[in-house]
């Protein structure tokens, strides 16, 4: 149910150009995040993230088309979200040079899992703005319908994979694939129940 509110649209039309940039930046740390991967199932799993994000990229594309908005169009914010998009990119390339293939490995779930933080919440504002109805809510829901769960998954099973390498890399038992991937998580509810369980989990594998 709509409610009724005056949005800023200067700040929604900034919060849209993150988003695509977020977008972007994140087919290329995905992109790059699979060279690094060492366990097969991540490296599937980025690999399906990676097509989920170009679509991603694809239904922000559409609502640019739709809002009129030119998808080029430059804004402080978007220029700090496209260097930190470039950052991480360097950050996982420099683990790949200089460490072990695990250690970048961890490295590229780190970066992921920042890049997602950002995502996610990109579009979680784009959720509360859809709500709000009117011709923005007309353009924006079908968009969040769309992603939103995808959104969800790529941060929380990232999430439990950065965490399990971590207790593996520090020699104690991990669950790979980690619980939230098992248990198919798409809440911040269902991944903090799957980290729970993992101790059940670890006693059924040994």
């Amino acid at each position: 149910m709509a409610r009724s509110c005056h949005v800023n649209k200067a700040q929604v039309h900034e919060l849209l150009l993150q988003a695509l940039e977020t977008e972007r930046g994140g087919i290329k740390i995905y992109t790059t995040a699979i060279k690094a991967a060492v366990n097969k199932d991540l490296k599937e799993e980025w690999g399906e993230y990676l097509d989920e994000t170009r679509t991603h990229e694809q239904v922000l594309t559409r609502v640019f088309e739709q809002l009129g908005m030119d998808i080029e169009q430059a804004s402080p914010g978007r220029a700090v979200v496209a260097h930190q998009g470039a950052s991480l990119v360097k950050v996982i390339e420099m683990a790949m040079r200089h460490d072990t293939p695990e250690a970048a490995e961890l490295v590229a779930a780190e970066c992921v899992v920042l890049a997602e933080t950002k995502d996610h919440q990109n579009w979680e504002l784009i959720g509360k703005i859809a709500e709000q109805g009117g011709e923005l809510g007309k353009v924006l829901e079908p968009a969040y319908q769309a992603v939103e769960k995808d959104e969800d998954h790529h941060l929380y099973h990232t999430m439990g994979w950065c965490r399990e390498l971590w207790i593996q890399s520090l020699g104690m038992p991990a669950v790979l694939p980690p619980p939230e991937e098992v248990k198919q998580v798409e809440t911040a509810i269902g991944a903090s129940r799957a980290e729970q369980a993992r101790d059940q989990m670890l006693g059924r594998k040994h």
